[in-house]
């Protein structure tokens, strides 16, 4: 068992960081990477957060001492990683970040020498090693596939037949696959390059079609390393099988830092879902790496299923593989919270174990289950009456029996698995039936890919290759000046268009030749063919026409074509001169040269250097400068856009703080006039019961008896007795208002006392105890006097000289 290694690498500074005078928040030492918080006190313990790696990259600023090179990169990663593919391990490397924090450039790097990334150097070093290691006794084979995963569907890179979805099935032995996929027999570094180029050059026009860009899809590049050798001894050939997955990961971004709405927002949230999946996927794997014991089965659940990507993930991420993760950050403060989830995405991941085993003589041993696999699956459809045969296409055909009628009812299986039957009905047994059928496809399938010979594999990979040009070739994309290879060139005569994508690359990626004549561009719906045929919105079936005499070539825009030049709309025919920016519809961005028109604007302008002009026209434009110039032309100022927008935000936050504000105040008001109410109810409350407190409650139904006794009838008149009654009802419900006052004002000295009694630890307790002398609850004899004065005198008060006690 091996743990996931995991790297970090920071990047320069792009553009719009340098515009925005962006800080660098990131500071690595050894294996150490520190993020500091703009947002908190320098000094303040939350201002830095450090994270331990296996490899911190500086690459931030090329003339550090410490700064860290493709090369470097690759030597720590990637030769570990080549290393155990030769040893018989799966491997996987996949980069993950921020879009735009370098994930594509450390995958797959730079055409320039020495600015290659990880993926076409471990697949020259692959070759440089079978060549310097092969012999009689031990021979090598290598296969390759490219796929793109884009909102939740996968698409195969490298086979023009496969446009649609394909299904992604799992085998006990295999695990997840994609069914149908693609899988090309390479025999030189060569071939691999080409390979590639051709996949980014499919995945661009896909992308530009769907108006999207690299960032929003998953590209997973996987080879396929045997090894067999030879025993003369034993006369016995074991095998060794490896499979190499590397992994460009679309970029993490929150909706809110990108704005995206509509379908991108739509992306953005598939993109999330897998990302989020596979969040969850490495938080659950590390928790289980964690614990030494298992506790229950429900923490064993992974959610591999949740997305595509973790679902072909799944060997990789804890399973039998050795594993590397590269995470890409930016340097910049104003993408702090997108580089601290990385990082700690990253410090996640560095938790999980994977369980590799060697992968010997798997061929063989697959071959021999999947046969048994596929008798028990014909046993099955016959027990259901069902008689399974080869057609001559290949295609398995069902024959089955009704035993009531002499007929036969055919069923075939299509290649995509899905059961064509006459009958819509279906039965438990016929969807039984259904399933065994397209598990028996499927396994046939296997068994057929694995019973391939070499030669048959490099006849069918020429195959494709050729389907592959001609669909290039249809839509105007250029190939080698020998016509065979379709290759990223710089022709020497003819003048072209090159594409430019937000994503450097998939930039100039795609080349179309301006023949002599006329050339014309359009979508493949036009009644005249066209020969560059684009697709996507705002592109009309005869969109513009490129017309090409001695050298010169005139751009002419069709009625109603979207069609910019140098950022400027265009209506009338005009010239296009060398590096000029085209853009065609809503999502084409080209870069025009004209080979003869650059060869002597060069020499011009070595022979006077001062024309400042003639050099900014030949400077090198990316898709960024072909928007900025866009939206210059337009009228529209990006940078005044930028500061109103940043305003509006700004209006906006103080606008929503003030209104916060007062809500706020308003919530405390309210809670404080609440808190006054409850607090003056409990007064009256506790006010209330201290004057009731002597009272049975027998007194408060007989309030009026002590007036109707005979015994004082003789003695009072009508008047007097009313006086006295209305006398009584005001002492008895004021008795206790100035007793309050004496409680209030003596309970601090009662509150004293009980402190006193339990600090010198006496078990004495004392309270307030009232004593009345009522008809209901008279006074013990030795305090009755003393009270009997008192109502005395009040009652002599109220009534004069009558005594009624």
């Amino acid at each position: 068992m091996s743990s996931v290694k995991v790297a970090v690498r920071v990047r320069p500074f792009n553009s719009r960081e340098i515009c925005r005078e962006s800080k660098c928040i990131i500071e690595m030492s050894g294996a150490t990477t520190a993020i500091v918080n703009p947002k908190v006190p320098p000094n303040s313990s939350e201002a830095v957060k450090r994270f331990n790696f296996d490899y911190s990259y500086w690459s931030h600023n090329p003339k550090d001492e410490d700064f860290s090179t493709q090369e470097m990169v690759y030597k720590d990663i990637g030769e570990e990683m080549l290393q155990h593919s030769f040893d018989g391990y799966n491997v996987c490397i996949f980069a993950y970040g921020q879009t735009g924090a370098g994930k594509s450039y450390t995958m797959m790097g730079k055409q320039e020498e020495h600015q290659e990334g990880i993926i076409p150097m471990i697949c020259k070093d692959l070759f440089n090693r079978i060549h310097d290691t092969e012999t009689d006794e031990l021979k090598y084979s290598v296969e390759v596939s490219y796929m793109e995963i884009y909102c939740e569907r996968v698409r195969d890179l490298l086979n023009p037949k496969n446009k649609g979805n394909l299904r992604v099935r799992e085998h006990p032995l295999l695990g997840p696959y994609v069914e149908d996929l693609s899988k090309l027999a390479v025999t030189d570094y060569q071939d691999i390059h080409d390979l590639i180029d051709e996949g980014n050059k499919a995945r661009t026009v896909a992308a530009t079609n769907m108006n999207e860009t690299s960032s929003r899809s998953h590209a997973v590049f996987t080879i396929f390393f045997t090894q067999r050798r030879h025993d003369t001894m034993t006369d016995l050939t074991t095998e060794k099988v490896s499979k190499i997955s590397l992994v460009d990961l679309a970029g993490s971004e929150r909706a809110d830092s990108t704005g995206a709405k509509g379908t991108r927002l739509k992306e953005g949230a598939n993109i999330n879902k897998s990302l989020t999946t596979l969040g969850k996927v490495i938080s659950a794997l590390a928790e289980i790496s964690a614990s030494k014991q298992k506790k229950s089965k429900k923490a064993d659940f992974i959610p591999y299923r949740d997305s595509v990507l973790t679902w072909l993930l799944r060997e990789n991420l804890g399973g039998n593989s050795k594993t590397a993760m590269i995470a890409a950050i930016s340097p910049a403060d104003i993408n702090y919270d997108e580089t601290l989830s990385t990082l700690r995405y990253a410090d996640r991941a560095k938790q999980i174990v994977c369980k590799a085993v060697v992968n010997e003589d798997a061929n063989a041993k697959l071959i021999r289950e999947l046969k048994e696999e596929i008798q028990k699956l014909r046993d099955l459809l016959k027990a259901e009456g069902i008689e399974v045969q080869e057609g001559p296409d290949g295609k398995v055909v069902c024959e089955k029996r009704d035993p009531n009628k002499d007929e036969i009812n055919n069923k075939v299986i299509g290649n995509s698995g899905n059961m064509k039957s006459p009958s819509k009905t279906r039965n438990r047994n016929g969807s039984t039936a259904e399933m065994a059928v397209d598990q028996l496809q499927a396994s046939e399938k296997l068994i057929a890919e694995l019973n391939e010979t070499w030669e048959e594999k490099l006849k069918r990979t020429e195959e494709i290759r050729l389907q592959r040009e001609a669909v290039f070739a249809e839509m105007g994309v250029a190939v080698k000046e020998d016509g065979i290879t379709v290759g990223v060139f710089s022709p020497k005569k003819t003048p072209h268009l090159v594409n430019l994508n937000e994503d450097p690359n998939l930039s100039e990626c795609l080349l179309y030749y301006i023949k002599d004549g006329i050339t014309r561009l359009g979508t493949h719906e036009a009644n005249v063919p066209q020969d560059i045929q684009l697709s996507g919105s705002h592109i009309l079936k005869e969109h513009c026409t490129f017309e090409s005499r001695n050298s010169v070539v005139t751009l002419i825009p069709h009625k109603d074509a979207l069609v910019y030049l140098n950022g400027r709309k265009l209506v009338d025919p005009e010239v296009l001169k060398t590096g000029s920016r085209v853009i065609l519809g809503k999502n084409h961005v080209f870069r025009f040269t004209n080979p003869d028109q650059a060869r002597e604007l060069r020499e011009k302008i070595t022979d006077n250097a001062e024309n400042e002009n003639e050099k900014c026209d030949t400077q090198q434009v990316d898709w960024n400068f072909a928007q900025c110039e866009l939206l210059e032309k337009q009228g529209i100022d990006l940078k005044a856009e930028m500061k109103k927008r940043l305003d509006v935000l700004e209006e906006q936050y103080k606008r929503e703080k003030l209104q916060a504000d007062q809500e706020f105040e308003e919530q405390r008001k309210s809670y404080e006039a609440r808190i006054d109410a409850l607090q003056k109810q409990v007064e009256e409350q506790s006010m209330t019961m201290s004057m009731y407190s002597s009272y049975s409650p027998e007194d408060f139904h007989q309030e009026e008896d002590i007036f109707t006794n005979p015994l004082y009838e003789s003695c009072w008149t009508a008047r007097e007795a009313g006086l006295a009654a209305w006398a009584f009802r005001k002492w008895r419900y004021h008795q206790f208002t100035s007793l309050r006052d004496d409680l209030w004002g003596n309970a601090i000295f009662l509150k004293e006392a009980n402190a006193i009694s339990v600090e010198l630890k006496k078990k004495v307790q004392f309270q307030f105890t009232l004593l009345t002398d009522t008809l209901y609850s008279p006074l013990p004899p030795e305090l009755a006097s003393s009270l009997s004065k008192i109502v005395q005198n009040f009652w002599t008060i109220v009534l004069g000289d009558k005594r009624i006690l």
